[in-house]
């Protein structure tokens, strides 16, 4: 006797659950059931909601961080230390190191990490982006470009890359350090890891 087959509907909505990060066949078959299981209002608005995201949110075109508003909220904001810029890897790291509330600097979204495994290389990330905002004037020139890519493999040498690239540039270049395990992501880092990572940061020869 063969086997139960999902419909196709079902086998579409299995598949498009199954090209989220993390989830597999499993979890892509019990989301489907949940969401048959949602009211149909419900199910509207959670589809409107991913299309009105999709639709709405940009690139900043400062610091490259997923936004609603051109330029961002931190880069518009005019109180921010001006002569620290922060580099991160993805936009939801941002949003992770901003709930420690220490960090008062810029921010600089590589939208990646070098890693010549999955063949990604440093022109497939926003690097070239990063220099022309380093050649500021006064108060507005920066000083210390903070090196925030996950402690893992492809994030250190992401950070070992950079540094080599801004040493000539006599800019400071430090490394977040104490508080992120080895291999984590910055994502799922809690506020109080976050801050003292940015506090035991250390400067990168």
């Amino acid at each position: 006797m063969a086997g139960y087959i999902h419909a196709p509907v079902m086998q579409e909505l299995m598949k498009q659950f199954g090209k989220l990060p993390g989830i597999g066949p499993k979890t892509a078959q019990r989301l489907a059931f949940f969401v048959l299981s949602l009211p149909r209002e419900e199910v509207r608005a959670f589809s409107e909601a991913m299309v009105g995201a999709k639709e709405t949110m940009t690139l900043c075109p400062v610091c490259f961080s997923m936004t609603d508003v051109t330029p961002c909220q931190v880069c518009r904001d005019e109180t921010r230390d001006r002569q620290v810029i922060c580099v991160v890897e993805e936009t939801a790291d941002v949003f992770s190191i901003e709930r420690a509330r220490e960090y008062r600097g810029l921010y600089h979204v590589l939208h990646g990490s070098i890693s010549p495994m999955e063949n990604r290389q440093p022109e497939d990330l926003k690097i070239k982006e990063l220099l022309p905002r380093l050649e500021g004037e006064g108060e507005r020139r920066v000083q210390e470009v903070i090196l925030a890519t996950n402690p893992d493999v492809e994030g250190e040498t992401t950070a070992l890359y950079l540094a080599r690239l801004l040493k000539p540039l006599g800019i400071r270049a430090t490394r977040i350090a104490h508080g992120i395990p080895v291999g984590s992501n910055l994502e799922h880092a809690d506020a109080a890891t976050l801050a003292q990572a940015l506090e035991g940061r250390r400067v990168i020869d």
